[in-house]
């Protein structure tokens, strides 16, 4: 279960000498990840079976947070602690509108949360620590540099993304450490857009920890938020120059259903122009709850056409986590 990754520079490992919090506490807190997800699961196809990242441990009793794409419909999870040792748990919830993951130790003994900390106190050229398990070895001087809208095109959008460089070489489920030790977000995604504006920079995109709290309880109790679900296409989209372009879908989503191809360009949704890919999904998700139908112009073959789509619930097309 040792992670196939190269240990950061030591230049760029934090000093602890430097820093007024315990950083030896602070890293103890990290899990390396491993799962295994079934071969008929909807998300192995695009995320594979195996998956492998970091969490980090929030309370006592070993509950551990991580990013949800690690363990979404997981059969099995192992994580490894600070000290070596191999711990089995399962999996408690997954929240795809933040993309948190929250993961129960079966055996918490010797786990240490990291306090959690607020994510809105960071400003621009903020030091930070992203931490991954592994101690100093996989810890990384980072900084602050945007925070900003961020839209996926697998329909995700963040209004407050956090985005750091230098990047974590083995950035999924990273810690986000303030310079307070306290955990500020989790890591998602290696960005080559990490500063403001066109500039091209190396870096990471974290999930803010201030989305986490009002959702905490739902996904221990619940395994998923108890909020309507979000009306989902099954389409992944592109953007250039503010235009939207279909470059892939769902096999048996409802866009693919709809007759969406890959390819078509859109113009509208229910009426209003698309101007981006943050303002097409907040048009979407304005018309109602998962269910809904979504009216489209595309434009495809040097014709305007209109497809109305009979949006889902994401979560439905996925295997749901077995409660304990």
């Amino acid at each position: 279960m040792d992670q196939p990754v190269p240990d950061i520079p030591p230049e760029l490992q934090p000093d602890p000498s430097a820093i007024s919090f315990d950083l030896e506490s602070a890293l103890a807190s990290m899990v390396s990840i491993r799962s295994e997800v079934p071969d008929d699961a909807f998300t192995a196809q695009t995320l594979g079976t195996e998956r492998r990242g970091h969490g980090v441990v929030i309370r006592e009793g070993g509950l551990i947070l991580t990013i949800g794409y690690l363990i979404v419909e997981a059969a099995s999870v192992w994580m490894v602690d600070a000290t070596g040792r191999a711990i089995a748990g399962h999996v408690l919830g997954y929240d795809q509108d933040t993309g948190f993951g929250l993961v129960q130790a079966l055996d918490p003994s010797g786990l240490k949360p990291l306090p959690i900390g607020r994510s809105a106190d960071l400003i621009e050229g903020e030091p930070v620590i992203f931490a991954g398990a592994g101690g100093r070895a996989m810890a990384l001087n980072s900084q602050v540099v945007s925070i900003r809208e961020f839209a996926g095109y697998w329909e995700y959008l963040l209004d407050k993304a956090i985005f750091t460089s230098p990047p974590h070489p083995f950035w999924g489920g990273g810690a986000l450490i303030g310079a307070d030790g306290t955990l500020r977000g989790i890591g998602s995604l290696f960005v080559q857009e990490a500063a403001q504006g066109n500039l091209s920079l190396d870096g990471n995109m974290v999930v803010p920890i201030d989305l986490l709290e009002p959702i905490l309880d739902d996904l221990m109790t619940t395994g998923r938020a108890l909020r309507p679900s979000r009306p989902w296409l099954g389409m992944f989209s592109a953007e250039a120059a503010g235009k939207i372009v279909v470059a892939g879908m769902w096999g048996g989503g409802p866009a693919e259903k709809a007759g969406i191809e890959i390819g078509d360009l859109v113009l509208e949704v229910d009426g209003t122009p698309v101007t981006g890919m943050a303002d097409m999904l907040r048009n979407i998700w304005s018309l109602g709850d998962a269910g809904v139908e979504v009216p489209l112009v595309i434009f495809r073959d040097r014709s305007v056409r209109e497809i109305r789509i009979t949006s889902a619930a994401r979560g439905d097309f996925y295997k749901a986590p077995q409660m304990h």
